[in-house]
């Protein structure tokens, strides 16, 4: 294949995961199927150092789901810290390129003054916030986002980190319409390939570990530049054996949620899910869950009630329905809904039952 970025031919598959049903596709729950199955695996360039999606034969869809509060406190803390650290010091206008994962920043922004920036106009400050990833065409993606930007400007880029995935073995975070996934080190160099330097970083907690990067057209990076670089080099972002090490983790967690499934059904226990997500379905598909061991999914977005996950077939209900059921125990399928869940369905753990968060079964 072409790189998606740097168009060179080298480079690795590094995780297989078969062939799947398109992750953002909830059918209703009277369509019987079966759901069409793609394939899915993630190649890494020899060249750049890329992390990118190799293949993606599906149909891109509406985001059906909500925003959690997680996304709102990262956004938060964020503009909070470029604001503390004076690079919205001057500035006057913004731009940003969302994604249904990042929340949106232009709010925040405006609380600072920061106007959006008129069509065709450039901006003192672009904000990617978790979007480039779901550009087939990465090259072309950061052009226009470097076109945007003013001669003096600022480019962040806040993004869901390769070495975060290696870390915590998410190989569930490849999915199909997302194209990229970002080391510090292949960012970089992609940024200095259209005339752009690293000037600062920052991690955040959300989905185990995002960062945020920081460029300018004449800027040196701080301290906090090459810890991250390093740092994320020690996990293995730049080493196709390393990398492999994800193929492992598609082995190892999808048969310790069967394991404890089973063994939950095995005790008589109600077991049910929370959380919709897209990384929940290549999971479960790989694991041959269906309803027999999970009898349904809970999830706050009314737009998929009434539906069903692809591929294994287990309806989709709302936090209400959930809660009727009195489960004993809940597998949630995305760790940054923890508190959240906990705090807004009570019910759940005064009637006896526990939450369990899914990735944390293979630890």
């Amino acid at each position: 294949m072409n790189c998606r970025f740097c168009r060179h031919t080298t480079g690795e598959v590094v995780l297989d995961a078969g062939c799947q049903p398109a992750s953002d596709s909830f059918p209703l729950i009277s369509d019987p199927g079966p759901d069409v199955l793609h394939p899915l695996s993630l190649w890494l360039c020899e060249h750049c150092r890329l992390a990118q999606l190799a293949e993606d034969s599906t149909t891109a869809e509406e985001p059906l789901g909500q925003e959690p509060e997680a996304l709102a406190w990262q956004a938060e803390e964020a503009v909070r810290a470029l604001s503390t650290a004076g690079f919205l010091t001057g500035a006057r206008s913004m731009r940003e390129f969302g994604s249904p994962h990042g929340g949106r920043w232009e709010g925040l922004l405006r609380g600072h003054g920061l106007q959006v920036a008129a069509a065709g106009e450039p901006a003192d400050i672009v904000i990617d916030n978790i979007g480039m990833m779901h550009e087939p065409d990465q090259a072309a993606a950061l052009r226009r986002r470097v076109e945007s930007l003013a001669p003096d400007g600022t480019l962040f880029f806040q993004y869901h980190s390769f070495a975060t995935i290696l870390r915590r073995g998410q190989w569930n975070a490849l999915r199909h319409g997302h194209f990229a996934y970002y080391s510090t080190s292949a960012l970089i160099g992609m940024l200095r390939s259209v005339g752009l330097d690293p000037v600062t970083a920052r991690r955040y907690p959300l989905y185990g570990g995002t960062v945020l990067l920081g460029a300018t057209r004449a800027g040196a990076p701080d301290r906090s530049v090459q810890d991250i670089v390093q740092d994320e080099i020690r996990v293995g972002v730049l080493d196709p054996q390393r990398a492999r090490s994800l193929q492992l983790a598609y082995f190892t967690s999808s048969e310790s949620l069967s394991t404890f499934l089973r063994r939950e059904r095995d005790m008589g226990r109600q077991v049910v899910g929370y959380s919709a997500a897209s990384r929940a379905v290549a999971l479960l598909c790989r694991a041959g869950i269906g309803p027999d061991l999970l009898t349904m999914v809970g999830d706050a977005s009314p737009a998929k009630e009434g539906r069903r996950m692809p591929g294994s077939g287990i309806a989709i209900v709302s936090p209400s329905t959930l809660i009727e059921s009195r489960p004993d125990t809940v597998v949630l399928f995305v760790p940054d809904l923890l508190d959240e869940v906990r705090r807004s369905m009570p019910q759940i753990e005064a009637a006896g039952g526990r939450w369990v968060v899914a990735e944390d079964l293979a630890a």
